[in-house]
């Protein structure tokens, strides 16, 4: 019985527990599994007919690429997720420093590759990227670095002029090789970041007028962009010329109705829709796919948007919630912006899906963000010291003034009855 009852007196053992993943990186990473996995079917799905009909083997060219860099962000993926966040937030201004410098690069004669009339990939053959990729993970990490070192947030719209600059230099390169669709990611990015900040919206607003003016000029400033949005307006009219693409991707959403023809079995893909397994892959989904495969595709994009949010909810501190709220942001902008393109909601961007589009440094840097996302989710922090501007530091001083004064008062007041009780008691 004593024994019994020592047993009972005596506290429970402390039980094991193994480590636990948040359900926030399970559901993150199974979604980002499935996506890169339904993404390599479809780049297959979409290329392999017509890179046999121009002569290039069996048809796998772009689905063994799409295969090697998705395993190369994997691995950065994985190696990010365990490294320490502070660590990380060193290689901010080197990393921005570095995409700027390949941006300018870019444009040089010699150095720039150009496709399409494009310029904007490096290197030699088939190792090539794109800087502008490298550009958007710079600016979304060094956005949260700025917005996290002013806590007490923004009195004027001034204060946000350094990250303005920064941004707009960025997305005036980007727009100039030209890439007005990954200019548009990054100015959506940033003021999504912005507005997780608490930025007020009537600043963005106001921005927002102004960079459109901006843009709306641009796109008026060249012939081919000139014919880009008036073919949006009304794509059939131009169906033999800059409407084609435009038109090509709505024949091949409405021939899949619900169901779709069935995988692989798109007629739109071999002859007549161009960018098949880049931008326009979507339109190769709903037709082999239907309604059913795109609304499906979607609803995973909203389980990422959905995961990378709570783990931005559930961050430690404020450069680790900025950061899950950029990079969740940039995956749902640039989606967003390829899905209404290929819709014909918005005009040709050339903006990749995200994960499913065949785009070699796409695909590397957003899983090197998805390692980003997993880090934060797993409890990354930073310590980051705030930074206040000269109407803050007045304030403080003003404050601190103020209650020394009223201590200094109150303690005086204090001795000053004190004594003088003191004496009329004596007295």
């Amino acid at each position: 019985m004593a024994r019994a009852a020592a047993r009972a007196a005596a506290p429970p053992a402390p039980a094991r527990r193994g480590r636990t993943r948040p359900i926030e990186e399970d559901v993150l990473l199974t979604a980002v599994l499935c996506l890169v996995a339904f993404g390599a079917v479809m780049v297959y799905s979409a290329s392999s007919a017509s890179t046999v009909i121009k002569g290039g083997g069996d048809g796998t060219a772009f689905l063994v690429k799409y295969v090697m860099y998705g395993a190369a962000g994997f691995i950065a993926m994985s190696a990010i997720a365990r490294m320490p966040l502070q660590r990380i937030l060193g290689f901010t201004g080197p990393l921005l420093a570095i995409s700027f410098g390949l941006l300018v690069l870019v444009r040089l004669p010699g150095f720039g590759v150009s496709v399409n009339g494009a310029r904007r990939w490096l290197g030699a053959g088939p190792l090539t990227f794109q800087p502008s990729e490298i550009a958007k993970l710079a600016l979304v990490m060094y956005a949260a670095k700025f917005l996290a070192e002013r806590p007490r947030g923004f009195r004027r719209w001034q204060e946000l002029v350094p990250l303005g600059l920064v941004a707009g230099l960025a997305a005036l390169l980007v727009a100039s090789q030209p890439d007005l669709g990954t200019a548009l990611v990054i100015a959506f990015t940033i003021a999504a970041m912005l507005i997780a900040a608490g930025v007020p919206i009537r600043w963005l607003g106001g921005a927002a007028g102004v960079g459109g003016t901006f843009v709306l000029l641009y796109a008026m400033s060249a012939p081919y962009r000139r014919d880009r949005l008036t073919s949006f307006l009304d794509p059939w009219h131009h169906a033999g010329s800059t409407g084609f693409q435009a038109v090509q991707g709505q024949i091949a959403l409405g021939s899949g109705g619900l169901f779709g023809r069935g995988l692989g079995e798109s007629v739109q893909k071999i002859f007549y829709l161009p960018e098949a397994h880049t931008d326009f892959i979507l339109a190769v989904i709903g037709e082999e796919l239907g309604l059913v495969g795109v609304l499906g595709l979607l609803v995973v994009y909203g389980v990422v948007a959905w995961a990378g949010l709570r783990i931005a909810q559930r961050a430690k501190g404020r450069y680790a919630a900025l950061l899950a709220a950029g990079l969740t942001s940039l995956v749902l902008c640039q989606a967003m912006l390829n899905v209404f393109v290929v819709l014909g909601i918005a005009p040709l961007t050339g903006v990749p899906l995200p994960f499913i589009s065949y785009g070699s440094t796409n695909l590397v840097v957003l899983l090197a963000g998805v390692g980003l996302l997993m880090n934060i989710a797993r409890g990354g922090s930073v310590h980051l010291r705030a930074v206040s501007g000269a109407r803050d530091q007045a304030r403080s001083r003003a404050d601190g003034d103020a209650d020394l004064r009223h201590r200094s008062g109150r303690d005086g007041g204090a001795r000053r009855s004190g004594a003088g009780g003191g004496r009329r008691a004596a007295g």
